[in-house]
């Protein structure tokens, strides 16, 4: 399989949605993304969280392993600090080899609806 992807990947539209309805955790909101590595090299990827009234936050440090796809929910992220809620905020992820990256929303704001919404990321 030949290696897919870039090493820059820009998501400007990000949301978590709060608060939540539901069961916890199938019912949470949250935004995530969906990393996906082609190479045979581990993808050593650094994630930073922009805001439009306080400074970048980052770099979260995340890995994906050589051939394959990991889903990160930006809910779960704490190191250096939890991604704010209900605000709005746009992130870069570089990685040391090529991937492809897919963004996710859940929101479940209103009683017994389940949104999900799904796009791809911006290579730059």
């Amino acid at each position: 399989m030949p290696d897919v992807g870039a090493h820059l990947w820009v998501v400007p539209g990000g949301h978590i949605p709060f608060p939540s309805n539901g069961p916890e955790p199938a019912f949470t909101s949250f935004d995530q993304i969906c990393v996906l590595n082609t190479t045979d090299t581990c993808a050593d990827i650094e994630l930073r969280i922009y805001y439009e009234d306080a400074e970048p936050v980052g770099p979260y440090a995340l890995a994906v392993d050589a051939r394959r796809v990991r889903h990160v929910r930006l809910n779960d992220l704490i190191d250096p600090e939890a991604v704010r809620l209900d605000r709005p905020y746009g992130c870069l992820l570089r990685s040391s080899v090529p991937v492809v990256v897919q963004f996710l929303r859940q929101d479940t704001r209103l009683p017994g609806l389940v949104a999900l919404a799904a796009t791809m990321a911006h290579p730059a």
